[in-house]
């Protein structure tokens, strides 16, 4: 099964009557009349149909399609589509703004977007910042359909051909594209199916619930293509609605769920209802419950949540998962590496740190090929491949300990990452944003705890002279932001503040000012803008 699309084909002369995508009505309800169902051979008829149609116009090996297609249906048949060609797919977060999206249409060199109608305009206008000569194709209107640049090439059945550009959010500031191939995205699907303990799949019967976007590796790479290799079906939801979320999962006859952290502490404030109870949920799978959250969650709604660790880069190689007891309940306990993984934990220096003590994480596959089933590289950033592959081991950035059982436990991100309800933000990104505002002398961004979505984006500013340090800056602040960067990017908390704690060659002592940070929200010393934060709609 060298390509997603044949493991896909395997399925449809497998499972053709069994269902495999489920949109609920309500996740429909902003574009459609009421809920998608498609079976497998049904699926099957309309990615055929739409790969004749990319195939008469020329499309294939060698092209990069962007796909704004949000968590809808057209999202899985085209993805598919393409990849039966060779062609890679670029999806797109309609919820970055302008020139994000310019950025990325830019850098990833596609030749065609694909687009919802409502975010058609916002794409060619984002193409027209990046000085790029883009079709964007209205999705629902398929004769529109330009021909391809250039003569297409025949799609190598190769497993390393590239499947999809994700982009991520790193240390670095600008996202970086991780090239991932077609193995990739198989080995991901495999080891969901070989898991066990806690997380036994059962062949053709499971129906996998998740709200997850479909832009992100979770969604577009581990729970798509484990129901795809598995003969399941894929409940997608638009997004998460907690108030009619258990609704959903009982009448989605859902046997498992995909969740983030903010969702266990959301669905825990909500008053019980009966609803609540009358799921078919077996396990929960995710990242990042609030510690204090997981036991009370299991209790109350009655299934374990399953904790786990993966990044884009390491896809599912060296994913690490509490699917079996025990999971120490309650210790931000991720548990323990997949079969055919190293770890190694070591200090700021590189050298490896003792049982019990916290460290950054090392990965890397076993055996001759250490980036087996690993992203490819980053999209025309050699420098920055070889960077997080220093020493032939993936450098995660995340600091864990392990306990005396050889479970490991998440402590902290030792990158200028902020991970807020499960998007990875760059604090260099915000920094940068920031520091173009006419009042901002400098600025450094750390995060700072929530209750609700693990982590909020903080600012601390020094202002020019003559600038105000009060509210009217804080919001002219923010709203700057705002327009330059997703919503979930912008500052929840602004600080003015007289000096960053610097270090003596004038970086921001990161550490220092994350412990700053907390002592400024603790102590109510800052502007508190996380009621601004909304999402924008389309076209906004």
């Amino acid at each position: 099964m060298p390509s997603v699309y044949q493991a896909f084909r395997n399925s449809v002369a497998a499972f053709a009557d069994n269902p495999f995508l489920h949109i609920p009505a309500a996740a429909t309800r902003a574009y459609g009349d009421g809920a998608v169902d498609l079976s497998y051979a049904e699926a099957g008829t309309a990615i055929e149909q739409l790969r004749s149609m990319y195939a008469r116009a020329g499309y294939g090996s060698g092209h990069r399609v962007a796909l704004l297609l949000e968590n809808r249906a057209e999202f899985f048949l085209h993805w598919l589509a393409l990849n039966a060609l060779g062609v890679s797919a670029v999806p797109i977060n309609g919820e970055m703004t302008s020139d994000e999206k310019a950025y990325l249409l830019g850098h990833s060199e596609v030749c065609l977007a694909v687009s919802v109608p409502e975010q058609r305009g916002e794409l060619q206008a984002a193409a027209q910042r990046a000085g790029i000569a883009l079709p964007v194709l209205d999705v629902y209107r398929a004769a529109d359909l330009p021909p391809a640049p250039g003569k297409r090439r025949e799609a190598s059945a190769g497993g390393d051909t590239e499947c999809a550009l994700l982009y991520t959010s790193g240390s670095t500031g600008t996202p970086k594209g991780c090239v991932l191939s077609n193995d990739y995205f198989l080995n991901n699907g495999r080891w969901y199916i070989e898991l066990g303990g806690l997380c036994s799949l059962e062949t053709g019967k499971e129906r996998l619930l998740t709200p997850l976007p479909l832009v992100h590796m979770n969604a577009m790479a581990c729970s798509t293509v484990a129901m795809l290799l598995s003969g399941g079906c894929v409940v997608q939801l638009d997004r998460f609605h907690p108030g009619s979320w258990w609704q959903t999962v009982a009448e989605s006859r859902a046997s498992i769920i995909h969740y983030l952290g903010v969702m266990p502490a959301i669905l825990l404030n909500i008053p019980p209802a009966p609803a609540e109870t009358q799921h078919r949920v077996r396990f929960g799978f995710g990242a990042g419950i609030n510690p204090s959250h997981h036991r009370a969650f299991e209790s109350r709604f009655g299934f374990p949540l399953i904790e786990g660790w993966a990044m884009t880069e390491s896809g599912c190689a060296a994913a690490i998962t509490a699917n079996r007891e025990p999971r120490h309940v309650g210790t931000s306990c991720i548990g323990t590496p997949a079969p055919g993984a190293e770890i190694k934990l070591v200090d700021e220096q590189g050298g490896e740190v003792a049982r019990g003590e916290a460290g950054e994480l090392l990965v890397r596959a076993a055996g001759g090929d250490p980036r087996k089933g690993f992203f490819t590289e980053y999209l025309k950033n050699p420098a920055a491949t070889a960077a997080i592959w220093e020493g032939g081991w993936l450098h995660t950035g995340d600091v864990v300990r392990c306990g005396e059982d050889g479970q490991l436990h998440f402590v902290d991100r030792r990158k200028n990452v902020i991970r807020r309800s499960g998007e990875n933000i760059s604090a260099l990104e915000v920094e940068a944003v920031i520091s173009l505002h006419p009042t901002i002398e400098q600025a450094a961004v750390a995060p700072v705890p929530d209750e609700l979505r693990g982590d909020e984006v903080m600012a601390c500013v020094v202002l020019k002279p003559g600038a105000e340090a009060g509210g009217e800056t804080a919001r002219a602040v923010f709203d700057h932001c705002q327009q330059a960067l997703a919503y979930y990017k912008a500052p929840g908390y602004i600080a003015f503040i007289e000096q960053l704690p610097l270090t003596a060659s004038q970086k921001p002592q990161r550490g220092e000012l994350k412990r700053l940070c907390r002592r400024l929200v603790e102590s109510a010393s800052c502007f508190d803008l996380r009621e601004h934060k909304k999402r924008k709609r389309a076209g906004t």
